[in-house]
């Protein structure tokens, strides 16, 4: 999932919102990894041209359906906690050797 360093309004998002949302995962799932790099991301809604900064936090899951609703219930949690219009979760499937 990519989060938001920056609120739409230009201000940083408190270190502690991330936090929070690392434990969340880290307590559901038993490990959560957290990727410091900066991704940059432009897009575009209702005319609006939105710019981000944002930071990569993933977990290495079984496909469950039990998984999938809760990501989708995270989700909102999400857009609520950091005021985003959307957050961006993918699902991929991977070979863990």
């Amino acid at each position: 999932m990519l989060l938001p360093l920056v609120f739409n309004n230009g201000a940083p998002v408190p270190e502690s919102l991330l936090v929070d949302t690392l434990k969340e995962l880290r307590q559901r799932f038993g490990a959560v990894s957290w990727e410091t790099q900066l991704v940059r991301g432009v897009w575009e809604s209702s005319g609006r041209i939105y710019h981000d900064n944002l930071t990569r936090m993933f977990v290495d899951i079984d496909d469950r359906p039990e998984h999938r609703e809760f990501f989708e219930s995270f989700k909102e949690k999400l857009k609520a906690r950091f005021g985003q219009l959307d957050v961006w979760i993918t699902s991929h499937s991977i070979d863990v050797i």
